[in-house]
């Protein structure tokens, strides 16, 4: 007997791959299979993957927590003190703001479990949602899972996917509740300018709504760009929860550590009910983060890797005339129209078999995102590899 009736309606349409083929890369066993098949995995946004990254002295750290047992107990739900207190100075290297690490900042279990919690006190059944699309899937998804409306506002390919607040002014009605972005944008990799961030958070103070804002990729921007963090622009700090993580910048995924950080209004409710719905976060994986933040330079290096890779792949693309991208912006993304072609999701079934090259289906990033493909530049430790691998994905689309 199907007892799936008996779910909530939100989770009764979720499918996790085991009755049907899900697109997503983090759904299911799919890709797994196929890198037994080897299958480069280029939509799989963790750095380096499959190969061992790991700067010594963060490794040395988590050797030496695990030779004194300090990891077999928890740590508190809200954090460690100390990990707080260098995410607390990374925040002002960056921005030149100082928050209070014990008022301001919790630590959370990676960033995709920070993205729902902080998106959860919020919603109510039927607020409706603005979501920028294309962009993270999860920000669709999480909206529908607590029962809200998950509302599409297009960002346009001929406008550099920046904001356009005309687009979010034709879509809000009384039931609109909050703005979520992406910044830098997933997948799109477009950094948020100044002027359209001010435009939309003036707008989003004037509606009185809230803003959720994922920064997952903010440690490599390209091109001398400016990248101003909305949480800090005027009359912004009271409505806003800001989302990052150590997977991406710093390469290490595998720590599942992400961290928030907010008013004191709104944390004292996210402290309340942390042990309820985050639990604690990895004890090891803490204390290697802080090492890893406390001397931060190998960041430094990636960004490098990226960026060569990233110009890599702009002169593949140069050369076919039936793909185009608009140069990544930030990370190590990269979002290509292949709209010349066909359906998206024919084609990375095709790259599959033809170039033995996974990527991600655009249909997944928003409604209006099905003549895209992602492809993750920043997997593989090996440059060699990685360039043999878009090459064999260029030669494809363009046979194709």
């Amino acid at each position: 007997m199907n007892h799936k009736n008996k779910m909530t309606p939100e989770f009764r349409n979720v499918e996790g791959g085991l009755f049907s083929k899900v697109q997503k890369a983090d759904v299911g066993d799919g890709y797994i299979k196929m890198a037994e098949q080897g299958v480069a995995l280029l939509g799989w946004a963790d750095p380096f993957f499959p190969d061992p990254v790991l700067p010594k002295h963060v490794g040395n750290a988590l050797l030496n927590a695990f030779q004194h047992g300090t990891p077999s107990h928890y740590t508190m739900p809200i954090g460690n003190t100390i990990l707080k207190q260098k995410i607390a100075q990374k925040i002002t290297r960056q921005s030149g703001i100082e928050l209070d690490p014990n008022r301001n900042i919790l630590v959370t279990p990676g960033s995709d479990s920070g993205l729902f919690y902080a998106m959860l006190p919020f919603i109510n059944p039927g607020d409706e949602i603005m979501i920028p699309d294309p962009s993270y899937p999860n920000n669709f998804q999480n909206t529908r899972i607590m029962g809200g409306v998950p509302i599409s506002i297009p960002l346009h390919e001929d406008e550099n996917y920046q904001l356009n607040l005309e687009e979010f002014e034709k879509r809000y009605t009384p039931k609109t509740k909050m703005v979520v972005l992406t910044h830098p944008n997933n997948p799109t990799t477009t950094v948020f300018r100044r002027e359209n961030l001010e435009k939309l958070c003036a707008w989003i103070v004037e509606k009185d709504l809230i803003l959720v804002v994922d920064q997952a990729f903010e440690d490599h921007i390209y091109d001398e760009i400016e990248f101003v963090i909305p949480a800090f622009l005027p009359n912004m700090w009271e409505r806003t929860v800001t989302v990052c993580s150590v997977s991406k910048g710093l390469a290490l995924s595998g720590f599942r550590v992400g961290y928030l950080y907010c008013n004191d209004i709104f944390m004292d409710a996210y402290y309340g009910a942390a042990v309820s719905v985050l639990g604690a976060t990895n004890t090891a994986a803490q204390i290697a983060v802080i090492a890893a933040l406390e001397d931060d330079s190998f960041v430094q290096s990636y960004g490098e890797i990226f960026d060569r890779r990233r110009k890599f792949l702009c002169e593949l693309v140069k050369s076919s005339n039936r793909i185009a991208m608009v140069t990544p912006e930030s990370s190590f993304l990269a979002w290509i129209n292949v709209g010349k072609l066909g359906k998206s999701s024919e084609i990375v079934d095709y790259l599959v078999k033809e170039a033995k090259v996974a990527v991600n289906d655009g249909h997944a990033y928003g409604p209006n995102s099905g003549e895209h493909i992602r492809v993750v530049y920043g997997c593989l430790a090996d440059d060699r590899a990685l360039f043999r691998a878009l090459e064999r994905l260029v030669t494809a689309l363009d046979k194709y």
